[in-house]
């Protein structure tokens, strides 16, 4: 396996079925175009893109710079053989070379699977914490 961080529109559109949904090429590109994002792809020894994990820096005046692990997905056919985990890993090290002072993510309770993969890859579930979200694209948001 090995796991290269993506510059170009092209690489992303080949791993199109890691997405939830098709990659927009507009949106593809204002990703590509901002260092703050970064989008890692691990591909099989076939050189088939197999997993993805994203993440996005944010910087507050009074936190510094933390990386938010936005999503990460592994291809079914490639589950249970440590992707996730090692996509996982290798952004947390590219948020530490970075200079982010953390990264941290957002995943569902009934979500074992993520749960496990984070667990291992060095994540701690912070105690107490609630998710709001607004869905801009529902009528009356």
């Amino acid at each position: 396996m090995e796991i290269r961080r993506i510059t170009e529109p092209a690489d992303v559109h080949a791993a199109a079925h890691l997405f939830d949904a098709p990659p927009l090429p507009d949106a593809t590109a204002r990703f590509l175009a901002d260092d703050r994002h970064h989008l890692l792809i691990a591909y099989a020894d076939d050189g088939t893109p197999a997993g993805l994990v994203t993440g996005v820096e944010t910087t507050h005046p009074d936190k510094g710079t933390e990386l938010f692990l936005y999503e990460l997905g592994v291809d079914e056919p490639y589950r249970g053989r440590g992707i996730g985990r090692a996509l996982t890993a290798a952004l947390a090290g590219l948020a530490r070379d970075r200079g982010c002072h953390a990264m941290w993510t957002v995943t569902g309770e009934d979500n074992p699977a993520a749960r496990a993969t984070y667990r291992a890859a060095g994540g701690d579930p912070e105690p107490r914490q609630v998710v709001y979200a607004w869905d801009f694209t529902r009528p009356g948001d």
